[in-house]
């Protein structure tokens, strides 16, 4: 039976639409409701979220710059306190020399120098003319009534701390100057440059220094003052940074209303399409299929500048080429059992495609992570044989490392196959060092080569005191007991010094590279350490 239409409209399509509205109707209209009621609810909860973050951000920046201001004057006021306690107030040459190499052994201050009673400079550790300096203030430093702090402007606007004090019996004073930049925040507490307002100031008001212009806009505000030296420091940042950093989570916000409107189109559309099937069948396959490839990320000397080689990290590519991080698939594979083969793969695609680079280079070191209850399986002794044996690469170049957060079920089984392991030549290391219960257990049990430390106090260094003596802790265990020493997750240079002034020599992290694939980091080792090229044969007849 042919529809009737009227005017060219289908009259039984006209049906279906009315039967339809009827049906859907009150349930769209409930649906925008409800996506409306979480749209707002959606909205408070970010701004919650971007002032907690952003007001954390600004106490964490003023925090550390706060400490970081107490560290470098203390410094200061100590090698002036032995200046003194030697009688250095003069400017004899023996004088001079010792004031030389104070300057040498403190970095924070540029210049020492002997100043009379009325403050004048008279002479300083570099025998050069002093220029123009500008007093702008003078009060005693807080915490400490032996030293004067003087406020200087010198070379056209450039402010400089002087911190002085009597030098024995006599009338002179010894002083030290250091740059204002070095009390404001320089760097972000993400490693970045600092881009926000700073402004640091004496006890009396007195401004040290100025960072950046305070924002016109609203703004998170810190200030904190320092309980050594009475130095107050505030940091302002505008929220625009902060908002920005969140505008996925805004256009999600804003999906939310057609996803609950059309939850239930949506739900007939993932009913006929299925699910994506076994996520265990699926990493299976992936596996099979190569998806899962090495990723390198570069170990360095930063003493002087060498690669020492890389660690291991396996990314799953997918056919389209986006990436996924370990994270979202390793634990899948530990409970489900298919951790021992997809190390075991990883290990022969790294061989196949850094071995041969590595292999003439026998300083250089590739390290694997192994899950700890691969370390009670012997039968990983025997992979690692088969892997690398006849291979380009040594034993001894590789590093197999158990992580600190696993814990290990069977002590007595893990040192024997750690024990077989090393027995081949393999060296082994504890990752994650400081992050879980067991550290120095693992240390003293497991007969380990290598301790690397957790990203987590290497971004604490300089800051936290508690993670500093933990580090240094752990790096005087690590060479009593012939350990090498390895800082994870380094982020800027300024970490970079402290860790070599802790005596650590190795140090992988993202101001030296990211994790890189194969052929970016064989490119790598190339540039840094360039093989010299064959000499061709030259045959010559016989005479």
């Amino acid at each position: 039976m042919t529809p009737e239409v009227v005017g060219g409209f289908d009259t039984r399509m006209g049906t279906v639409v009315r039967a339809f509205s009827r049906r859907n109707l009150i349930a769209i209209g409930l649906g925008g409701m409800l996506a409306g009621a979480c749209l707002v609810g959606f909205d408070f909860w970010l701004s919650g979220v971007i002032h907690k973050q952003g007001q954390e951000e600004a106490d964490a920046s003023v925090r550390r710059a706060v400490m970081l201001s107490e560290t470098r004057i203390a410094r200061v006021v100590d090698e002036l306190d032995k200046l003194a306690a030697v009688g250095v107030g003069s400017c004899v040459p023996d004088h001079v020399r010792a004031m030389r190499q104070s300057a040498f052994d403190t970095t924070p201050a540029k210049e020492f120098s002997i100043v009379s009673p009325t403050g004048e400079t008279l002479c300083t550790h570099l025998a050069l003319p002093l220029g123009v300096r500008n007093l702008l203030s003078s009060e005693p430093l807080a915490g400490n009534d032996n030293y004067i702090v003087d406020i200087f402007d010198i070379h056209g606007g450039q402010r400089m701390v002087r911190l002085r004090r009597q030098a024995g019996e006599g009338p002179n004073s010894v002083a030290a100057l250091i740059s204002s930049q070095l009390l404001i925040p320089q760097v972000s507490t993400k490693g970045k440059i600092f881009s926000a307002f700073a402004h640091a100031s004496t006890r009396a008001g007195a401004t040290i220094g100025v960072h950046g212009q305070r924002p016109n806009e609203d703004y998170f505000v810190s200030k904190m003052t320092s309980e050594k030296f009475g130095f107050t420091t505030e940091v302002a940042m505008p929220r625009g940074p902060v908002r920005s950093q969140h505008a996925d989570l805004k256009w999600f916000g804003f999906s939310v209303i057609g996803l609950v409107g059309l939850g239930i189109v949506t739900l007939i559309v993932l009913m006929h399409t299925g699910s994506s099937g076994n996520p265990v069948d699926e990493l299976r396959r992936a596996l099979r299929a190569g998806e899962l490839v090495p990723y390198y990320q570069p170990v360095v000397d930063i003493r002087s500048g060498q690669l020492r080689g890389a660690e291991v990290l396996v990314r799953w590519r997918k056919p389209d080429g986006s990436l996924v991080l370990p994270g979202s698939f390793i634990p899948l594979a530990e409970s489900s059992g298919l951790i021992r083969e997809m190390t075991r793969d990883l290990m022969r695609r790294a061989c196949a495609e850094a071995g041969p680079a590595l292999g003439r280079r026998p300083g250089l070191k590739l390290s694997f992570n192994f899950a700890g209850q691969l370390f009670g399986d012997e039968r990983i002794v025997k992979d690692v044989r088969n892997v690398f044996s006849g291979s380009p690469l040594k034993m001894s170049q590789v590093v197999l490392e158990v992580t600190e957060r696993d814990p290990i079920e069977n002590f007595t089984a893990t040192r024997r196959t750690i024990a077989a392991l090393q027995g081949l030549g393999v060296r082994i290391a504890i990752d994650d060092v400081g992050t879980g219960h067991s550290g120095l257990s693992y240390m003293l049990k497991l007969g380990v080569d290598i301790i690397k430390i957790d990203k987590m106090f290497v971004d604490a260094i300089g800051t936290d005191r508690n993670s500093t003596t933990i580090v240094e802790t752990l790096v005087d265990l690590a060479h009593n007991m012939r350990m090498d020493v390895v800082a994870e997750g380094v982020e800027n240079f300024e970490q970079v010094m402290h860790l070599r002034e802790l005596g650590i020599r190795s140090a992988q992290g993202y101001v030296f590279a990211p994790p890189l694939p194969g052929s970016a980091f064989l490119q790598l080792v190339e540039a840094i350490d360039p093989m010299p090229a064959a000499q061709p044969v030259v045959e010559t007849a016989a005479a």
